[in-house]
């Protein structure tokens, strides 16, 4: 399980993916399915998903991760070939200059570029401690006129993302681009390889969403469509084993699957998410069953789609799982293979104790 979830992580990092433009991820993920003997189906957004029929008497589930990655968008083409861009999600200035990018023209026809940064011996004193605001940063592609940009097929609106790459640590861990949440992908394959194996489990609607590092409404969309009993949302929850997060909680790269026990954006989205305590409880006792070691996780400054999807019709329960992941929205995320293997064992055990007996009556999970 292990070297398949490092392998198909790895390729789909490779696939550049911007917020709006999650096409090539999603054939890939597309034909993941197809060679496991799904029927993927796709909406107008872009939203991938398919269907593991169960037992209909039991809480359906709904179980997603998001295609999309951060990026940047053209915004000014100047005469001279260089470029201007947008941020497109939350993608921290400081981390911009000096970095290569891809310009998403089309598959063959990518445009590599760098985010330019000022000679260093030119310099002064001040500047070389500044961030410079992203507004002020532009592109070198190398084109020396707006004319031979615009005919390399990059225009107003191209997306662009950092260069994709994956480099191969020590003890397996892996780092690159987008490991937000192509990893998160890769487990839903894994889970769903399993689950078709089991003869009696509920109806599992496995959904890849667009859209969730521009307005996180990808996954609203076809949570409206499917109507879930249950959502379960995959994504990154953030490592704090480095110096500089050891103030934020007890999360541990390589230390397991984590659960979100709080999370609230708390930057002018005012949402998050709170766990219902039934699944708080399943996953909890699968976890034991597996012998996995469940981490936890409460924190402020993120938000993912099942914020809004638990809204939805007359609520869904709701809940975030997810792998240790440090570095997060830079262009060198760092997860371990082992979190993605026990967070799919998680999801695989957790899936399958949904049986008659399970309730979603919140008084029958709290005191």
């Amino acid at each position: 399980m292990m070297d398949r979830l490092r392998k198909l992580t790895a390729d789909l990092m490779l696939i550049p993916g911007l917020s709006g433009h999650e096409d090539r991820v999603r054939r890939a993920l597309a034909k993941e399915l197809a060679a496991l003997g799904l029927s993927p189906k796709s909406d107008r957004l872009g939203n991938l998903f398919a269907t593991l029929a169960g037992d209909a008497k039991l809480p359906s589930v709904m179980l997603f991760a998001h295609m999309d990655q951060l990026g940047l968008v053209v915004r000014k083409i100047e005469s001279d070939g260089m470029i201007r861009v947008e941020r497109l999600g939350g993608v921290p200035e400081r981390a911009l200059a000096a970095q290569s990018v891809l310009f998403c023209v089309g598959e063959g026809r990518d445009v590599a570029g760098v985010i330019a940064n000022k000679s260093h011996h030119a310099t002064s004193q001040d500047e070389k401690y500044q961030v410079v605001p992203y507004a002020e940063l532009y592109i070198d592609a190398g084109f020396s006129s707006a004319a031979a940009l615009l005919a390399a097929g990059i225009n107003i609106g191209t997306p662009a993302v950092y260069e994709p790459k994956v480099l191969h640590l020590a003890n397996g861990r892996i780092a690159g681009t987008s490991i937000d949440d192509r990893a998160g992908c890769a487990v839903i394959i894994e889970v769903a390889r399993a689950l078709l194996q089991q003869k009696a489990r509920p109806t599992v609607h496995v959904v890849f969403s667009v859209l969730e590092e521009f307005n996180l409404q990808g996954a609203v969309t076809a949570a409206r469509a499917l109507a879930p009993d249950i959502a379960i949302q995959l994504d990154l929850i953030l490592a704090t084993d480095t110096p500089d997060m050891a103030a934020r909680g007890n999360v541990a790269l390589g230390g397991g699957p984590a659960m979100s026990m709080y999370s609230f954006h708390g930057r002018g989205t005012l949402n998050g998410t709170i766990p219902h305590p039934a699944l708080v409880s399943l996953f909890s006792k699968a976890a034991a069953q597996e012998k996995l070691n469940l981490q936890r996780s409460a924190h402020v400054g993120a938000l993912t789609d099942s914020s809004y999807v638990q809204l939805l019709h007359n609520g869904i329960a709701a809940i975030d799982l997810g792998f240790p992941c440090r570095y997060t929205h830079s262009s060198l995320e760092v997860c371990d293979p082992r979190d993605l293997a026990g967070l799919a064992q998680l999801l695989i055990a957790g899936i399958s104790r949904i049986d008659h007996s399970f309730t979603l009556d919140r008084d029958a999970h709290t005191r």
